[in-house]
This record gives structure tokens, C-alpha cells and sequence, in this order.
């Protein structure tokens, strides 16, 4: 073994040894620490590199042990791709080739279940009438839940670019509330007539939207229609044999599949 190595790689200290690092001679590594091309030194003496830090430890245990090992709920496909094109390790390519083709077959079939809920519920609120003149009001209003199950985590990612949360004044992406790469949540109200666009915020009440459409879900009728349309655009389809057609109807259960 050779002396080891400290990598600063974007900000996140590796230690290695240099026949790892050149283990692979035609690679980015193996010319940056074969002295082909030169290299960079942080404040403290390491050698930098400038690129994703998180991810180069799939690559530097590919270096160690030849095999590209994964977790099972690896969400940055895309960004291990780019960084693997950057390092240039043939092997390491290949190899994510066919990591890639084993996931694709593993999504192609898939279910996807989604039970919805709704009720109503009183809000109140102060109206401003005049410079320091306010009344309280109320209103009904309509209160949805929807618990989506996806076999497909690619699904619930296509699901999480279409729909997005308005609050605060902004709209976010549904994504960043996924409960685990299988699992979504999403609790959202129908807009109030009268209610104060502060009064949202205030009462934590978020409203649903389809992007790029521009549409608000006021209604479980339309949550059906869009997630339908995103659904079968991804090659689902209606599961006959389940739920009963009186539930679907009904807007109760939704479940779809994907054979392919």
C-alpha cells in the first residue's frame, strides 16, 4: 500500500491511497495523480477537486473494490451519471450502464395506489373593512387528503414535477414532501371566497396546483383528471379487478398498472 492520500473534494475530506487513485491509468484520476495533469491544493494541503463531494464516494469505492454499489433508495441517478462522465473510469461506466438497464426493467412494471379523502371544515377570519376596522367572518371549507403508493419511484418523481404546493405566495414542488421514495402524503384546502390571501399563511392552509397548466385543484374531480392524465402518459392503467367501480366512482380509491 502506498502512502495515503487526503482528497478535498468539494468541500468533503476522503482519504485514500495513490495505487487507488491510479488504479485506472486512462482515467481522470489516474492522469491527475500520475502527474499527466496538474493538481490543485486547498489551504490546508490537500488536493482539490472541484466537484460533487457526496458522490465521489461511489466512485472512490469503485476504485477499491470494482463493484458499483448502490443503496436500494438511491434518489441522484442523474447526478452520479455526470459525475461518472467527468472521471472518465470506463469500468465505472459500464458498469453504471448496466445499473441503469437492471432499474429501468425493475420500474417498468409497477402499481399505483391512491386513497383520497375530503371534509369540510369552518375557517374564520378577520375581514379589514376600513383603516382600523375589521370584522370576523367564517366560511366552509373543503378539506382534501390523498395517500399515494407507487411501486414506481420514477412515478412519484413525474407526479412531483406536475403538481406543486401554493403558500406563502409561492409555489413549491410536491416532491419535497415525499415521506420516502415510495410514499406521498399531500393535505391541501379549496380556495375560500372572502378568505384573505394572509389568512393562508396564517392558518397554514396550502391550495394545489398542476404546473405548467396553471390549474387549481379546487375539487377531488379534478385531482382525479390530472393525476389520471399524468398517470396514463407514463403508460398506467385502470386496474379493473380492483378497486370496486362504486369506490372509484366515488373518488375513494384509485388503482392503477403499468405492465410493460
Amino acid at each position: 500500500m502506498s502512502e495515503p492520500i487526503t482528497l478535498n473534494v468539494g468541500g468533503k475530506l476522503y482519504t485514500t491511497s495513490l495505487s487507488t487513485l491510479t488504479s485506472f491509468p486512462d482515467s481522470m484520476l489516474g492522469a491527475m495523480f500520475s502527474g499527466k495533469i496538474p493538481t490543485k491544493k486547498d489551504s490546508q494541503g490537500h488536493c482539490f477537486i472541484d466537484r460533487d463531494g457526496k458522490i465521489f464516494r461511489y466512485i472512490l469505492n469503485f476504485l477499491r473494490t470494482s463493484h458499483l454499489d448502490l443503496p436500494e433508495d438511491f434518489q441522484e441517478m442523474g447526478l452520479l451519471r455526470r459525475e461518472v462522465d467527468f472521471y472518465q473510469i470506463q469500468p465505472l461506466i459500464e458498469a453504471l450502464q448496466e445499473k441503469e438497464v437492471e432499474l429501468s426493467k425493475a420500474e417498468k412494471n409497477a402499481m399505483l395506489n391512491i386513497s383520497l379523502d375530503q371534509k369540510t371544515q369552518t375557517v374564520h377570519f378577520t375581514v379589514r373593512e376600513a383603516p382600523q376596522i375589521y370584522s370576523l367572518s367564517s366560511s366552509n371549507m373543503e378539506v382534501f387528503s390523498a395517500h399515494i403508493f407507487s411501486t414506481s419511484c420514477l412515478f412519484l418523481k413525474l407526479l412531483g414535477s406536475k403538481l406543486y404546493y401554493c403558500f406563502n405566495g409561492n409555489l413549491s414542488s410536491i416532491s419535497s414532501y415525499l415521506q420516502d421514495p415510495n410514499h406521498l402524503t399531500l393535505d391541501w384546502v379549496a380556495s375560500v371566497e372572502g378568505l384573505p390571501e394572509e389568512e393562508y399563511t396564517r392558518q397554514n392552509l396550502k391550495r394545489l396546483w398542476v404546473v405548467p397548466d396553471n390549474k387549481q385543484i379546487n375539487t377531488f374531480q379534478v385531482f382525479v383528471e390530472e393525476v389520471l392524465k399524468i398517470a396514463m402518459s407514463d403508460g398506467f392503467c385502470i386496474d379493473s379487478s380492483h378497486p370496486h367501480t362504486s369506490d372509484f366512482m366515488n373518488n375513494k380509491i384509485i388503482r392503477l398498472i403499468r405492465y410493460k
